[in-house]
């Protein structure tokens, strides 16, 4: 079998799937147009009231493609193509019927050097005369998530870490850090389980591109909280096809004790907050049919999380907790912002990232700038960790979302 022939067979099965899935779209598409209270556990030592912290990551969908809308955002309802002509964005159907280009070189075409005009370029950006990345979600179309951001925080500034799609990104949700990784690997399912073909590129240190086998064994967050005796899980698919969960690439974590009983089922997720036990710490990745990827619906997605944001707002636990809501990576959508560029892979382009909890400042856009290893760095500081020593170092840390003297707040049950 060619290197060629490999490399197709490793990408059949997620793309089987979303094509599947694209097929029923296409057919959509033809037709639409486009106090006593803030007492906690002595046995956590948080700086803060927030002792379980849940982090959601969802798939493909810029900041100004969700809430470009949003009253009182730094939003954005026109764009310009790589011709220099301005256009607006377009109200999208729920589900949009291809997968956008989102790799590292689709981004930097989307980039264009900070014109943010090359949105069009990107792999299916212009299908059957539209451009489908200049499309645009109102409160009408994401109800639930526009009534999120209004009562609890929407963030307006928060990137992704790096210019490229899911894989890197999800790495610095958990480590700050992706190995230099700046792209996906050539397979369906990544991490160390990957076939022995399986490559990812990275940058070295001394800025050489290279193609490792997508299996590291840095230190992430989880590793942290072990050091301090506080608890975490992730939970993820355990579909063997598709696989987007980080903790995979991570070595000791894979190979050890760990996987088994950190690493468990979505379902789980809600079982453990029924019972009020999540950890100290939940990161959750959602099924595949409710990631919001592209060509599937945002709306089916949204759902899911009002489920999850549920499941947390009825438990024991809602007082403790502090929810974060956010996408892995832009998905070939327009975003209008230029995003500062730190190092050789990142920042890439803004997502949408909801801050749900009693102590979230009600109602407010907060216009600080985050990054997914902002995630990791408001871990270290609440519950007292240290650092990592990555990203997390100059990242900031995501309590300015927060005012830990205010009343809190009731939950929003959807």
């Amino acid at each position: 079998m060619s290197q060629s022939e490999q490399k197709n067979k490793l990408h059949l099965s997620r793309r089987h799937f979303l094509r599947r899935v694209g097929m029923g779209a296409l057919t959509v598409w033809g037709a639409t147009s486009i106090g006593p209270w803030l007492q906690h556990d002595q046995s956590v030592s948080a700086k803060t009231p927030i002792e379980h912290i849940v982090i959601v990551v969802k798939e493909n969908h810029t900041f100004d493609n969700y809430f470009g809308k949003f009253p009182g955002a730094d939003g954005a309802t026109s764009g310009k193509l790589s011709t220099g002509q301005e256009v607006p964005l377009m109200p999208s159907p729920d589900s949009i019927p291809v997968d956008l280009g989102h790799s590292h070189e689709d981004g930097l075409k989307a980039y264009n050097g900070g014109k943010m005009n090359g949105f069009d370029l990107v792999e299916n950006g212009t299908f059957q005369g539209y451009h489908l990345g200049y499309t645009q979600y109102d409160e009408e179309s994401l109800p639930n998530y526009w009534a999120y951001a209004k009562k609890f925080t929407l963030c307006d500034h928060y990137f992704t870490s790096v210019l490229g799609p899911s894989f890197p990104n999800h790495l610095h949700t958990i480590a700050a850090y992706s190995g230099g990784g700046f792209d996906n690997p050539n397979g369906s399912f990544w991490g160390c389980d990957s076939p022995p073909e399986a490559r990812m590129p990275i940058i070295t240190p001394d800025g050489k591109i290279e193609r490792v086998f997508p299996c590291f064994d840095f230190q992430t967050a989880a590793d942290l909280l072990n050091a301090k005796g506080l608890t975490w899980k992730m939970y993820a698919p355990q579909d063997k096809n598709i696989n987007v969960n980080p903790f995979d690439a991570i070595k000791h974590i894979r190979e050890s004790a760990q996987w088994a009983t950190n690493v468990v089922s979505t379902r789980q997720f809600y079982e453990d907050a029924g019972k009020g036990e999540l950890p100290n710490v939940s990161w959750f990745i959602p099924e595949i049919i409710y990631s919001e990827h592209p060509p599937l619906s945002a709306s089916f997605g949204e759902q899911d999380s009002v489920r999850l944001v549920n499941a947390v707002s009825q438990s024991p636990l809602w007082k403790s907790s502090a929810i974060f809501l956010t996408w892995d990576d832009f998905g070939g959508f327009y975003d209008h912002v230029p995003p500062s560029q730190i190092d050789a892979i990142g920042l890439g382009f803004r997502v949408p990232t909801l801050v749900i909890s009693p102590l979230a400042k009600p109602g407010f856009v907060c216009h600080t700038q985050f990054e997914h290893s902002s995630l990791v760095k408001f871990i270290e500081t609440n519950l007292g960790l240290g650092s990592l020593g990555k990203r997390d170092v100059k990242a900031n840390d995501m309590m300015d979302c927060f005012d830990f003297s205010q009343k809190p707040q009731a939950p929003l049950i959807l």
